[in-house]
């Protein structure tokens, strides 16, 4: 039995820094509350972010898996790897969507996988459709459509105003990754 009776959709994009640590908080939160919640990251192959490590410590109750390849992703340059990664990803947010097992869904970086054109958007706009009523659906990443917003129940976005990578101060473990 689900804790939510109404689920809504959530998207937390723009340029600043913060929309996947702001769904890692909601996740937190919710679990605290005894909610279910599964995590599927888009393009995040590599095993060195913290988030990782740290949702272990959350389960069974909450869930995680990483998806992509090697590296960063380039716009109009895809990897036959970077596109069969977004797919695997997706289908795999659709069996956990569509289960209805679990209170809330994170598919973390989805947003950002569309606008590189990874994921067709009416395949996840299919997707919001068809979401139990239940399910709290969270999306992020930058470049959020406007179709994508009109959908979504609330949109956050996160603008930059100052950043340590202006200072020359690159990403630091345990804060940005």
């Amino acid at each position: 039995m689900s804790n939510l009776t109404q689920g809504l959709v959530q998207i937390y994009t723009g340029n600043g820094k913060g929309k996947s640590t702001a769904a890692f908080g909601l996740a937190l939160r919710a679990v605290g509350h005894g909610f279910k919640v599964y995590i599927i990251q888009f393009m995040k192959g590599n095993d060195s972010y913290g988030e990782l490590d740290g949702v272990k410590r959350l389960s069974p109750e909450c869930q995680l898996e990483n998806f992509g390849g090697p590296g960063w992703v380039h716009k109009g340059e895809y990897l036959e790897e970077n596109i069969q990664e977004a797919e695997k990803a997706f289908l795999r947010a659709q069996e956990v969507v569509l289960s209805g097992k679990w209170d809330l869904v994170i598919l973390d970086e989805l947003v950002n996988a569309i606008w590189f054109e990874l994921i067709p958007e009416n395949k996840v706009m299919e997707l919001l459709s068809s979401k139990p009523s239940h399910v709290e659906l969270i999306m992020t990443g930058r470049n959020a459509s406007q179709a994508l917003i009109e959908r979504a129940d609330l949109v956050t976005e996160m603008v930059q105003r100052k950043h340590p990578y202006e200072k020359g101060i690159m990403a630091r473990k345990g804060i940005e990754y």
